[in-house]
């Protein structure tokens, strides 16, 4: 049995693809269960955020007809019609699994380079499936070791040096677009793990106030408590645009929460003031359409790829150390699975 990952990102992928196969949380248990019942897999995880959608599984498949068979999979899974998709999947048999998992559990492959939420997502992702029953000892091992690696890399690197995450780079942004945040009025709707992270780096570069808006009133008013903020009602956070400067939205839901004809009126109240909106959930939570609104400017996980290279030159020296730790750390897995099968291991070095 082998593991094998198909998936796409934001390396091969635009927003607008990856927000239709991206998978709903309360969706995954089900589609991990299809993924076992159909014979594609004996174990599964399936990891799906903002940057990325990405099924890893241990088979029995040879890799060609698992690859075949997951891309089915992922076609069928979308409530939609199946777009047309070519160069946008990847995929890995092993060892080059391995290695892909071990990188994005490090940081290596994300749009932020060496930024530690997507760590929390994997272990997540993992969790979720280990819950019900989806993982056995081959991804169990091999996702323990995945965080064992990006703990190993972490303290012995400095890939983690400047911005490292969503978060963080989300407000560089609002710093670009007006010049500093301090007096700044800020709506954070979405009261989840990156909205937290998103306040938290807004109250320590100056915000003035901010205002959380959450489907949990209760988890709202928790969160605008820790920065001396104000919850709202998620029926009435549109109430709050004539006030701020900046909206920074991550919410599940499945469709745009604001369109050009909802925000349309409400800038008449602004009296020209500029609007900052920064949508860093996937599927998008703001239609595109209302950057053509006057003095709107709206910016999708995508644009935020631009400020993150900023930060890339200062890490680039550390990626060679944090890959052949990879190397190291896949290839000694892969030789003690070898020895416990008394099999000669299948390669001396990964490249």
């Amino acid at each position: 049995m082998s593991v094998v990952v198909l998936g796409m990102s934001h390396h091969t992928s635009p927003v607008e693809l990856r927000e239709r196969f991206a998978f709903a949380e309360n969706k995954i248990p089900d589609a991990l269960k299809s993924l076992r019942e159909s014979g594609i897999a004996d174990e599964a995880v399936i990891l799906s955020t903002c940057n990325r959608v990405e099924i890893y599984v241990a088979t029995q498949l040879e890799p060609a007809k698992a690859f075949s068979e997951l891309k089915q999979f992922l076609l069928m899974a979308r409530e939609d019609a199946c777009p047309t998709i070519t160069n946008e999947l990847y995929s890995f048999a092993e060892p080059q699994s391995l290695q892909h998992l071990f990188k994005v559990a490090c940081g290596l492959d994300s749009m932020v380079l060496g930024e530690t939420e997507i760590l929390g997502q994997l272990k997540d992702a993992y969790e979720l499936a280990h819950k019900n029953n989806s993982t056995g000892a081959r991804l169990n091992k091999i996702f323990q070791r995945a965080f064992n690696v990006a703990k190993h890399v972490r303290t012995e690197t400095n890939i983690q040096r400047g911005s490292v995450s969503v978060a963080s780079v989300a407000v560089e942004l609002a710093e670009k677009i007006f010049d500093s945040l301090n007096g700044r009025d800020v709506l954070v709707i979405g009261a989840g793990d990156t909205s937290e992270k998103v306040a938290r780096a807004l109250f320590s570069r100056g915000a003035k106030s901010i205002v959380v808006a959450s489907r949990s009133f209760e988890r709202a008013e928790i969160l605008a408590n820790e920065f001396n903020g104000r919850a709202v009602r998620f029926d009435d956070w549109a109430n709050e645009f004539e006030k701020i400067d900046i909206a920074i939205s991550s919410t599940s839901a499945p469709h745009h929460i604001l369109d050009r004809d909802k925000l349309a009126p409400m800038m008449k109240h602004r009296k020209d003031r500029p609007l900052l909106l920064i949508d860093i959930a996937v599927p998008r939570d703001i239609d595109p359409a209302v950057n053509f609104l006057e003095n709107v400017y709206l910016y999708n996980i995508d644009d935020l790829q631009a400020i993150a290279d900023d930060h890339l030159q200062q890490r680039k020296e550390e990626i060679v150390r944090c890959e052949r730790i990879i190397r190291e750390k896949v290839e000694s897995l892969l030789n003690v699975r070898n020895e416990s099968l008394n099999l000669r291991p299948a390669f001396d070095k990964i490249d």
